[in-house]
C-alpha cells in the first residue's frame, strides 16, 4: 500500500504498530487518527508519522492484512502455551539454590525497555535456581542465549574433561588439516549445534559493548575479521558458560579500561621480549605533564 510506517518505527509487532494495524483492519483510514496511537518513547513526531500512514489503500490489499494479523495472533497465543509447558517443566527441575536464601544478583545491565519476544514468565528466575548462577551476568548473554545452551549441554558439565573440551565439542576450535606436517586447510569442525550458534549471535552482539567482552571482541575483530573474530569469542563465551555451570562461579565485568590496561602491559611484555632477542633494551620515555 506504499505505507511507510518502517521510517519512523523500528518494530512493526511493537506496541504502536500493532495498534495501528487493527484499526486499519477495523476500516480506520485517516492517517492522522492512526498516528495517535504513536508511543512516548518513538522519536518521530505526530506529523511525521501521519505522513507516513499515507498510502494507496487498495482493498485487496487491506483484504490480506486481515488474514495476517490473524495468523500473527495466533502464532503468539502458541508461543504462549509454549512458554507455559516450559514454565510448567522448569519448576519441576531440581533446584540447586533457594532464591529465598539465597537471591538472584540484580542486572549488571540497565536497558532502555524490555526487550521483543521476550518470555511470559520468570525465565531468569528459573534458570538461576536449577543452575546455582546467573548465566546473564556475563555481558551478551541474555536470558534466550542461556536457556538455548542449556537446554543444550545440560546441567552435567562432568561429561567434559576441561573446558576445552567443552569448547571443541561445541566446533568452536580450530580444526586445521594437515598432511606431512603442513597446514592444508585451516577452520573449525563443521558441528551443527544450536548451543554453539547462539554462543556466536551472543558474540556479534559485543560489537558495541563497552565491557571488557565488547573490547576484546573489537580488537580481535580489527586483527582477525569478522567471521574469525566471532568463532573467538564464542569460544570464550563458551568457557565462561563452562566454569560457570561446573564451579559455580560467578562473572563479574571488570570493564573496559581494566581490559585495555590489561592489554597494554601484554603488549609491552611481548615487546620486551623482542627486544631481548635483538640483543636490545625499552627505555620508557618521560611523562610529559599536561
Amino acid at each position: 500500500m506504499n505505507i511507510q510506517l518502517a521510517n519512523v518505527i523500528s518494530d512493526i509487532s511493537g506496541t504502536t504498530g500493532m495498534a495501528i494495524l487493527r484499526d486499519i483492519v477495523r476500516g480506520e483510514r485517516d492517517p492522522e487518527k492512526l498516528a495517535r496511537h504513536k508511543h512516548a518513547r518513538i522519536r518521530a513526531s505526530h506529523q511525521e508519522t501521519a505522513r507516513s500512514l499515507e498510502g494507496t489503500r487498495r482493498e485487496e490489499l487491506l483484504f490480506v492484512v486481515g488474514p495476517s494479523l490473524e495468523l500473527y495472533d495466533t502464532y503468539q497465543e502458541k508461543i504462549q502455551l509454549c512458554d507455559q509447558r516450559i514454565d510448567e517443566h522448569l519448576h519441576r527441575m531440581e533446584a540447586k539454590v533457594d532464591p529465598a536464601s539465597d537471591p538472584i544478583p540484580e542486572p549488571t545491565r540497565r536497558g532502555k525497555g524490555s526487550r521483543p519476544h521476550q518470555p511470559h514468565f520468570d525465565l531468569r528466575g528459573h534458570l538461576y535456581r536449577i543452575t546455582g548462577v546467573d548465566l546473564t551476568q556475563i555481558d551478551s548473554i541474555d536470558v534466550r542465549i542461556a536457556q538455548t545452551v542449556i537446554s543444550e549441554v545440560g546441567l552435567d558439565m562432568s561429561r567434559w574433561k576441561t573446558e576445552k573440551h567443552f569448547a571443541s565439542w561445541l566446533g568452536l576450535c580450530p580444526d586445521n588439516r594437515t598432511s606431512g606436517g603442513k597446514v592444508l586447510k585451516r577452520g573449525t569442525r563443521r558441528v551443527v549445534n544450536r548451543a554453539a550458534t547462539a554462543l556466536r549471535l551472543a558474540a556479534w552482539s559485543l560489537i558495541r559493548s563497552r565491557s571488557a567482552l565488547g573490547a576484546k571482541f573489537r580488537r580481535l575483530r580489527s586483527r582477525l575479521g569478522a567471521p574469525k573474530a566471532i568463532t573467538a569469542m564464542a569460544h570464550t563465551l563458551a568457557r565462561l558458560v563452562y566454569r560457570m555451570l561446573k564451579f559455580g562461579h560467578h562473572y563479574v565485568d571488570q570493564g573496559i579500561e581494566y581490559y585495555e590496561a590489561k592489554y597494554r602491559q601484554q603488549q609491552l611484555r611481548w615487546t620486551a621480549k623482542q627486544a631481548a632477542a635483538l640483543n636490545m633494551q625499552l627505555i620508557p620515555l618521560p611523562e610529559v605533564g599536561g
